[in-house]
């Protein structure tokens, strides 16, 4: 794989001017903003003092976003945002899980972002153990131009009792293993994201009686790896986690260990601990218009710019969405009425699939509903969802009357709490009408 883009020249370092990240350079603070694309929802790690919070805007810690994007979405938001902006000079994916647990997005994202911002910096931050040197080799062609890597340890046992599990693959690997796999993945990590001429900036969590007089031998360790720039940030006890007991790290600790790390790595002293989705400038909370603009982005198709008038429905009367995607033998078809675009009429009923065929069931379900741009159902499984979506079919799990529905998707109003449902697994104690055909 080449490591020059195709328009090279369009988007070379001569026409980005890397000065302008504000959280590489504290010059930058006051004048440029970063927005954050929350892209990246699932992680492979779980990390001891990390809990991951969707729809919650009173929080700013990494882990946190008011909502996920599917690509289309995010740059249908990240549009109207540089309508608004002028200050935004940075593009970054965080979370709320990895990146690189997200690696089909994430890169799809990227692509979609810079074709439509040749000159934008684009930046991620990731715990490294998803990434692979394609993916590297690609980032560097899409003028990626600043990898953040989050490194908690280079000492197996340290690093092991950060993490609760590491997920390789399909092996979980906890305590030191967990550490062992983490090192390597990073250290390695580090060494393509140089290779490739990105800058690394390497983040590690304080965590007193943990870590804290362990991280002066991260920053040596990364330094010979030819690593850019070193975080050191203050753990944040965040309640649910295991470290929620743990004291944070005061300013005379914090400063001490900069100090130290300081020998080996330049420090950045400046960090604002940015939510998933943050908006603006560092430390700037996200405003109601904008987080109202965020929400109705998540609700448009999941590929904003494709042709798709039509929504399924699991409904056995025509008035409620009272069936679960697997039992359903049938989907009603629903469209905008073109006499009353506030109305909605049913245009044809379509046959489900015949039960069996594990991913072939969904694959073609999907292909069936291709004018579609979402199937409204009373719960779904995880392999439908990925199937459904993957095709860029939304699937909204609810109760209640198809008209609430089809008008939280075609009008993007919000979808009341109680008509809300979510599928957790078969036998979970969730009720399910079906005819034990299974849902395969």
């Amino acid at each position: 794989m080449s490591t020059e883009p195709n328009n090279a020249e369009e988007i070379s370092p001569d026409n980005i001017n890397l000065e302008n990240h504000p959280c590489f350079n504290k010059e930058a603070c006051s004048t440029y903003g970063r927005i954050h694309l929350p892209v990246a929802p699932k992680c492979n790690i779980q990390c001891n003092y990390c809990n991951r919070d969707f729809d919650c805007v009173n929080e700013s810690r990494p882990g946190v976003t008011s909502t996920v994007l599917s690509p289309g979405q995010a740059l249908a938001y990240l549009e109207k945002i540089m309508e608004k902006r002028d200050d935004i000079a940075v593009v970054g994916i965080a979370g709320p899980g990895d990146p690189f647990a997200n690696a089909e997005a994430t890169m799809e994202t990227f692509r979609l972002v810079r074709e439509a911002f040749p000159k934008m910096i684009l930046c991620l931050s990731t715990n490294g153990l998803g990434l692979t040197e394609d993916y590297v080799k690609e980032l560097a062609e899409l003028k990626v131009s600043h990898v953040t890597i989050t490194m908690n340890g280079t000492d197996p046992e340290i690093a092991g009792k950060v993490y609760a599990w590491a997920r390789d693959n399909t092996r979980i690997y906890r305590g030191t293993q967990a550490g062992e796999i983490m090192i390597e993945k990073q250290l390695q990590a580090i060494k393509w994201i140089k290779q490739y001429g990105m800058i690394a900036k390497v983040n590690s969590i304080i965590v007193p009686g943990i870590n804290d007089e362990h991280l002066k031998v991260v920053a040596k360790t990364v330094s010979e790896l030819g690593a850019d720039i070193m975080n050191c940030i203050p753990l944040l006890p965040t309640k649910d986690t295991a470290f929620e007991h743990l004291p944070e790290p005061d300013a005379k600790m914090r400063f001490a260990l900069r100090l130290k790390c300081g020998e080996y790595m330049n420090q950045m002293t400046h960090c604002a601990r940015c939510r998933a989705d943050a908006i603006g400038k560092l430390s700037e909370p996200m405003s109601e218009d904008i987080h109202e603009l965020i929400q109705s982005c998540s609700r448009l198709p999941i590929n904003p710019k494709q042709n798709r008038p039509y929504v399924a429905v699991a409904t056995r009367e025509g008035m409620l969405v009272n069936q679960h995607l697997g039992e359903a033998r049938e989907f009603a078809i629903f469209g905008i009425d073109p006499e009353d675009e506030e109305e909605f009429v049913q245009v044809e009923t379509r046959p489900a699939p015949e039960p069996g065929g594990r991913e072939n069931r969904w694959e073609a379900l999907a292909g069936s509903l291709k004018d579609c741009r979402a199937i409204i159902v009373n719960a779904a499984g995880s392999t439908p969802k990925q199937a459904l979506t993957k095709e860029g079919i939304q699937v909204v799990e609810m109760e209640g009357m198809i008209d609430m529905g089809l008008t939280h998707i075609f009008h993007g109003q919000e979808l009341p709490p109680t008509l809300k449902r979510q599928f957790k697994s078969c036998g979970a104690g969730v009720s399910c009408g079906g005819d034990g055909t299974g849902c395969g």
